[in-house]
């Protein structure tokens, strides 16, 4: 068994692990439908649009989005099959999915849920608006990314009552990652968590390494963490998104970009110049 076989394997049974024990939200059907005819051959647009037609709630979502000013359409979708004509099959897939993360964790009255969509919605937009920038991936690989990057923190917000002062930092030492807390803690991190939850709702596996690994870019830098080029690329499209949402919020830089900035500035060519730049356009819209 190669290095690279075995490293999947002991991956997967440990996101197993973690589904059983931490709790995870299964795969919503309607998307385990959606994944088993995108895998085939030549994937039936009317049975997706039928598929996911037959949830109104979910339907009415993803036209409303569609034609929100975000994707910037000049012609509107007014049926399913419209919107996955106009976007693609797998774009389309990988918002419905989005939409089910969002209904699969609502904010409800809980404070902590709110802020996490706020700050994930943010991030994910702003990956979008660098991803043509960078010339790396599309908008909707980057949206897809940033939207899941800390879906574990949703799981462990739901799961783990008094779970505040880990995600407001007053439970770490200073310079202590919020991982290394939450394994003290709870025997199991958000980056773990996120992992897990990515592979059972199908996600690309490129995209699963990089939730699994967005807490670890100097390793990934040093090479201690090999990764494919492309998680690693996700990874700093994440850690820059971040701190430019920080730097326009006007909020401390984000906990990890002091030990990730050579990952982020190698990765994409950049220097402390360009990202002075890319901060400018993102306060004056990036999208």
């Amino acid at each position: 068994m190669t290095s690279a076989v075995a490293e999947a394997s002991t991956l997967e049974l440990e996101a197993e692990r973690v589904v059983r024990e931490v709790g995870i939200p299964p795969c919503p059907a309607i998307l385990t439908s959606v994944v088993r005819e995108m895998r085939r051959d030549d994937p039936d647009l009317r049975k997706l649009s039928d598929l996911l037609g037959s949830d109104v709630a979910l339907s009415a979502t993803m036209l409303k989005t569609v034609n929100s000013p975000f994707y910037g359409l000049t012609t509107k979708a007014g049926t399913v099959q419209q919107a996955l004509s106009i976007l693609g099959l797998r774009a389309g897939v990988n918002l419905v999915t989005g939409l089910l993360l969002r209904q699969a964790f609502p904010v409800a009255s809980n404070a902590l849920m709110e802020d996490f969509w706020e700050r994930s919605t943010e991030l994910a937009a702003a990956a979008a608006g660098l991803a043509p920038r960078l010339k790396f991936c599309n908008r909707d690989q980057a949206h897809t990314f940033a939207l899941f990057r800390d879906c574990g923190l949703a799981v462990m917000i739901r799961k783990f009552p008094m779970y505040e002062d880990v995600v407001d930092g007053s439970a770490a030492d200073p310079g202590q990652p919020i991982t290394e807390v939450e394994d003290i803690r709870y025997a199991v991190n958000h980056a773990r968590v996120g992992y897990a939850l990515a592979r059972s709702w199908f996600l690309p596996e490129t995209i699963g390494r990089a939730i699994l690994h967005h807490h670890d870019p100097a390793q990934i830098s040093s090479g201690r963490i090999a990764l494919p080029l492309e998680s690693a690329r996700l990874v700093a499209l994440g850690l820059l998104a971040e701190q430019l949402c920080a730097i326009r919020a006007n909020r401390p830089p984000c906990a990890d970009w002091l030990a990730g900035e050579e990952l982020v500035l190698d990765a994409f060519g950049l220097d402390e110049a360009d990202v002075a730049a890319l901060a400018e356009e993102l306060e004056s819209g990036l999208a």
